[in-house]
């Protein structure tokens, strides 16, 4: 083990690294928070692939494929096209927004009085994927060294923290190009050849294992629902997603970057289920499905090979955890304490925004690492992260890109509904059930349209004001003196 050892301890100092030359480039609050909106389309391509591929994609995927099959790539399937519909209908216009959080473009959209509540409801959204994502590396450094679980998310989370603190989003940028390279080259091109080839091939697979592994809905028509509901429509809507489509340098970037990032996507889904069906033929009695990975690296990798497939492990769930801790940073800072004190910034204190939103990151980091530490159930966490995320913030959020009649008094009423009835239905229901997210994300709907129908039209203003900005047309906050009050005459 000490050559994968190796590899691993040299990946890691590479991730510092690189948060150290990042820190030298996060000059201004726009390349700390978005890398200055200058990503490239491979750049872009790959960062964004890296941040919805996490450990849950990696890891979770192949549990899944163990456990159901080649259906198990469901899961990660419907991120894929959550990413693709972001990608091809949506990104276009995100990107010329111009803003740095989900929150901005509400108050943008429906007159500056959604913001707070949207804010808590995406902070704490952001905060359970971070979390989530850094008790992953228990479980990896457990196979690696052997290590205790509170050591483990102390140091896992210890180096996201270092790197993201350092420089923002370019360091996170940087180290996402790395992971998505690690990735590629450990899960598609080494263990899963490697795991067919060891199972006997597909023809085997075949024989070995029951018919419905490799029935394409074998994992179930409701699962499958259940899945487009949370994870397909969560990626348009997260914070972490948005804020890479913010980092892209043109429309056109985003647009197709994002397709060859959701492409990706549904090959990996489809990789990971083959390696845990292959992984079903090998070890057919293991105690839990998510053991699958860790047992088909371990056993049937060579020494070097498998330290740079656990690397990748470590760097889907790395990947994850810093996009989501930077949203998570961007929202608390931004959406929830600068709007609590009242601070509107000026092109004067761009550097101390910077020096800010870092100490927030560092803030935030130390919350994940603690919560992670004293939480046990990450899926009932994680579950409960989504059901928010899309019973609250879905309907408010298409509706104010697709419906001009929406108000702000209907986006409100359909946060506020559709959040309590999510908390209430899971309390009925029970945390992992699926009507809380069927009948929270109807009722926010109901609410949204009733409210928006009662109430007074959006003001024309604030309606022409935002059709300028998802033209392209008016400045990006902080460039000018211009504030969003001022520009509302000339986009008359």
């Amino acid at each position: 083990m000490a050559v994968d050892y190796l590899v691993i301890v040299v990946y890691l100092a590479g991730m510092l690294a690189m948060g150290w030359w990042g820190m030298r480039r996060a000059k201004s609050k726009s390349e700390f928070l978005v890398a200055g909106r200058r990503l490239g389309p491979a750049m872009y391509s790959g960062t964004m692939a890296a941040i919805v591929l996490g450990g849950a994609s990696t890891i979770g995927g192949v549990g899944l494929g163990y456990q159901y099959g080649l259906s198990g790539a469901w899961m990660v399937f419907t991120i894929g096209l959550g990413l693709l519909a972001l990608s091809v209908f949506f990104s276009a216009r995100i990107a010329r927004l111009k803003v740095y959080t989900v929150s901005e473009m509400l108050d943008l959209r429906y007159g500056g009085r959604a913001g707070v509540i949207s804010g808590l409801v995406m902070w704490a959204y952001t905060l359970m994927l971070a979390v989530t994502s850094t008790i992953a590396y228990a479980t990896i450094f457990d196979v690696l060294f052997d290590m205790n679980r509170t050591l483990a998310i102390v140091l896992g989370g210890s180096i996201v923290v270092a790197y993201s603190t350092l420089g923002g989003m370019w360091s996170i940028t940087l180290t996402d190009m790395v992971q998505f390279v690690v990735k590629t080259i450990g899960v598609l091109l080494l263990l899963l050849p490697v795991a067919v080839v060891k199972a006997g091939g597909f023809s085997e697979m075949k024989a070995q294992l029951p018919t419905e592994y490799f029935d394409p809905l074998g994992i179930g028509g409701e699962t499958i629902f259940t899945y487009v509901l949370i994870y397909t429509f969560g990626m348009l809507i997260g914070q972490d997603i948005w804020q890479r489509v913010f980092t892209a340098r043109s429309d056109r970037t985003a647009r197709w970057g994002g397709t060859v990032a959701g492409t990706y996507c549904l090959a990996y889904a489809v990789a990971g289920a083959v390696i845990g069906t292959a992984a079903k033929v090998l070890y057919p009695n293991l105690a839990s499905a998510d053991d699958a990975f860790a047992t088909i690296v371990k056993d049937e990798l060579p020494m070097g090979v498998r330290g740079l497939v656990l690397a990748a492990a470590l760097a889907a769930v790395m990947s994850t955890s810093s996009g989501a801790l930077i949203a998570c940073a961007t929202v608390a800072n931004n959406d929830i304490w600068a709007r609590l004190r009242g601070i509107v910034p000026t092109e004067g204190e761009q550097h101390d925004e910077v020096k800010g939103n870092r100490a927030f990151i560092l803030l935030m980091g130390l919350a994940v690492i603690a919560t992670a530490i004293a939480l046990n159930d990450v899926v009932q966490a994680l579950t409960v992260a989504y059901n928010l995320l899309v019973g609250g913030l879905l309907v408010p959020i298409l509706g104010g890109l697709l419906w001009k009649r929406g108000t702000a008094q209907g986006a409100l009423a359909s946060v506020a509904v559709g959040g309590l009835a999510v908390i209430g239905l899971m309390a009925a229901y029970g945390i992992l059930a699926n009507e809380p997210v069927y009948y929270g994300l109807l009722a926010s709907l109901a609410a949204y349209v009733v409210v928006s129908l009662a109430t007074r039209p959006t003001d024309a203003a604030v309606l022409a004001a935002w059709r300028e900005r998802l033209a392209g047309r008016a400045p990006e906050p902080g460039t000018s003196s211009e504030t969003v009050s001022e520009q509302v005459p000339a986009a008359q």
